[in-house]
């Protein structure tokens, strides 16, 4: 039977097609539902005439195919200077409308349109001279030319006198060269209510804009209004390039508050003593038709008549053919079997929609870029209506496997440690996936030991609960959650310090569970070490595998790197990697040395030695010689003393024997021969460290990292 219903399908959708056609094709004709208001299309304004298409006011006109807002005589240079102008559409576009309510109160709705317009425009600046003054989209409440006093600042909009007055009822986006009193700068956007000062301003520079360069340039101009939203954004980009998708100004605005319910469109600029050509080359408009003018009867009230029977038939043929496509793209689309399982991991976060997250990120906007590492993009957000700040990282999985990702998810969700970042919930869209974390508010480690000086330097104390609270996350993953898991990619910007500088283990892209009677997770097959240079540990570059003691190698990098303030690998002569430098200065009796020269106030040198040699014990060349993380956290409480640590550093010997002193995973040791057999055995002195290209395997997914949010550097 379910088989011979979803043949049935198709036949039963195609009847309800049939039905919602006929239904359209009896509905009632009604003009003010189809036609709306006309769009405006102007390719060109090569047949333009003043008065029928468009209204010329002041000294605005039409020439070379082209609206010049401001004189565009090239012959009379004098009769630049000083110049203001409008061009507007001769018929008002109704832009708002109360609605009685049908309660039989007195209350009203007030509906405002929508409305799209493009434009693409030249600010020509005669023979390179400084360009002046400004251009600007307008609605205004009149055909009226612009007021006496119009020119330079005030854009053809205002003068001294009306600037700022409501009953103005103007709003324009304007395109301002010349930097006044109560301007930004030079080269910028603004949102203008009843005023040349604009509410909200936009540097223009930042997205590589200038408004009017010296090689004359076309430039598209997008205004985008949302009624219902009440709000504006306006996009810009070389003329021929596509709409970016980041705005370079978007702010709220209610027109029912400024304009006039009818209101005219058009362009208004101005010149100075300095000058510049105002030219719009093309022109479309389209507003939202909010009533019919014939009858009174509002569209919107008319169209809910019309489009209710409509609506059912769509609803019918929706669940029908939903239902059977469903069956379909369930068994076939991989993203929704991961959608699926997402929902049913057990202490699942919430989910997000994307459009949600879109709007937090401002369109994940670059500005919003807190960082860039192997596993994707995180952007800093804001929850609408919540106003939680938060951090979402995009993820580019590439071609890993969505299993690996599902073990992954089901990890982080269920961990519960003050000293790891929670996460707040996830979204998959498409198959893109995103993951939701509480925002850190002061940054990851890394940027604060290397910085620059915009971070502040962080206090002696204060690195010490750093690494006390790392410890204690290591350990809960180590032993004390559920299942052991390993980190696998432990560096100091995937430490976060949130608003009290505490430390916060995130980014657990390369995390791993193993099951308890398991201690290492092989990653050889997917085709190289997973990690950081100068943060893995030598045995990973011939095993492959990612281990508890692994994980306390590149703990001993951070401990070192926050005491000596270098990074794993520094540039301290005669040493390669920072370990090296550390263990020669222990060998001399003078490992204080190391201590960050930048520290100021007191020093408790005990703590200082006692973190520099939990460090090199925890960077020990053989695995089975590094400490176990509940030593880890003793020795950070100083329950217990501090580890003893040979004069002159290890050679690595290899094969090691047992990475982990329980390791009994069958797979895992053959792994361990099957590499076996590629790898000589060998002893390796470690005075230089040059353990990662020795080997002869050579890593193939190392993330090289810069200073502070993951920027690429130069391979090593």
């Amino acid at each position: 039977m379910a088989g011979g219903a979803r043949y049935c399908l198709p036949t039963v959708a195609t009847f309800a097609v049939s039905l919602l056609f006929l239904l359209v094709l009896d509905l009632p004709t009604t003009h003010s539902l189809s036609s709306g208001n006309d769009p405006v299309f102007f390719p060109s304004f090569t047949n333009v005439a003043n008065g029928t298409n468009v209204v010329l006011l002041k000294d605005a006109g039409v020439g070379q195919g082209a609206l010049q807002i401001t004189p565009d005589t090239l012959t009379q240079i004098s009769q630049l200077a000083n110049k203001s102008g409008r061009v507007l559409l001769p018929k008002p576009f109704k832009l708002w409308e109360d609605v009685p309510a049908t309660d039989g109160t007195n209350a009203t709705t007030t509906y405002v349109a929508s409305f799209n317009t493009t434009f693409t425009i030249n600010i020509y600046r005669p023979n390179g001279t400084t360009p002046g003054e400004g251009f600007a989209f307008v609605i205004v409440p009149s055909l009226d030319a612009p007021p006496p006093g119009s020119e330079g600042r005030y854009l053809g909009l205002t003068n001294a006198s009306l600037d700022g007055d409501p009953s103005n009822h103007l709003v324009a986006v304007e395109l301002d060269t010349v930097k006044e009193s109560f301007d930004p700068d030079d080269n910028h956007v603004g949102l203008d209510v009843n005023s040349v000062v604009s509410n909200v301003t936009a540097n223009l520079t930042a997205f590589g804009i200038e408004i009017a360069p010296v090689n004359a340039t076309n430039y598209t101009v997008w205004v985008d209004y949302d009624g219902a939203a009440r709000h504006i954004r306006v996009y810009m980009s070389v003329a021929g390039k596509h709409k970016l998708s980041a705005p370079v100004l978007s702010a709220p605005l209610d027109l029912s508050d400024v304009v006039l319910q009818n209101s005219y469109f058009g362009f208004a600029a101005s010149t100075g003593t300095t000058y510049q050509l105002n030219c719009v080359l093309a022109w479309n408009l389209t507003v939202e038709k909010l009533s019919d003018d014939d009858d009174g009867t509002p569209a919107w009230k008319l169209g809910v008549i019309i489009a209710a029977p409509v609506a059912f038939a769509a609803l019918v043929v929706g669940l029908l053919v939903g239902l059977y496509m469903r069956r379909r793209k369930v068994s076939d689309d991989p993203s929704m079997l991961v959608a699926g399982t997402l929902k049913s991991l057990p202490g699942t976060p919430r989910e997000f929609e994307f459009r949600e997250l879109r709007k937090a990120t401002n369109n994940f906007d670059e500005k919003m870029k807190l960082g860039q590492g192997g596993f994707g993009v995180v952007y800093r957000g804001v929850l609408q209506g919540e106003n939680k700040e938060v951090a979402v990282k995009k993820f580019s999985r590439g071609s890993h496997g969505q299993d690996d990702f599902l073990k992954e998810l089901t990890i982080i969700n269920r961990l519960r440690h003050k000293h790891l970042v929670p996460l707040v919930g996830w979204c998959h869209n498409k198959g893109m996936l995103l993951l939701v974390y509480d925002y850190m508010p002061n940054g990851s480690l890394d940027q604060h030991l290397h910085g620059g000086r915009d971070r502040p330097l962080l206090s002696w104390e204060r690195r010490y609960n750093i690494i006390a609270g790392v410890a204690s996350a290591l350990h809960y993953l180590h032993d004390e959650y559920d299942q052991r898991v390993v980190h696998r990619d432990l560096k100091t910007s995937n430490v976060m310090l949130d608003a009290g500088f505490n430390a916060r283990l995130g980014d657990f892209g390369l995390a791993r569970a193993l099951d308890t009677d398991k201690t290492s997770y092989a990653e050889i097959e997917l085709g190289g070490i997973p990690g950081t240079l100068g943060y893995i540990a030598p045995e990973c570059f011939h095993t492959g595998k990612a281990t508890r003691q692994s994980d306390v190698f590149g703990f001993g990098a951070v401990v070192l790197e926050v005491v000596c303030g270098r990074r794993p690998r520094c540039d301290v002569p005669g040493a390669q990697f920072l370990a090296d430098w550390v263990w020669k200065l222990h060998g001399e009796g003078r490992i204080l040395d190391a201590v960050d020269q930048r520290l100021a106030g007191p020093l408790d040198q005990g703590d200082a030695k006692r973190l520099l040699l939990l460090g090199l014990a925890c960077s020990h060349p053989m695995p089975a010689e590094r400490p176990k993380t509940d030593g880890i956290v003793q020795i950070l409480s100083r329950s217990v003393a501090p580890p003893l640590v040979a004069p002159l550093r290890p050679a690595f010997v290899w094969p090691a024997g047992p990475i982990d002193e329980d390791e009994n995973d069958d797979a895992d040791h053959g792994t361990s021969r099957r590499l076996s057999r590629t790898s000589t055995s060998m002893s390796l002195s470690m005075t230089s460290s040059h353990y990662a290209s020795s080997s002869g395997v050579t890593p193939k997914r190392l993330s090289r990292e810069g200073p502070a949010g993951g920027h690429p550097i130069a391979d090593v």
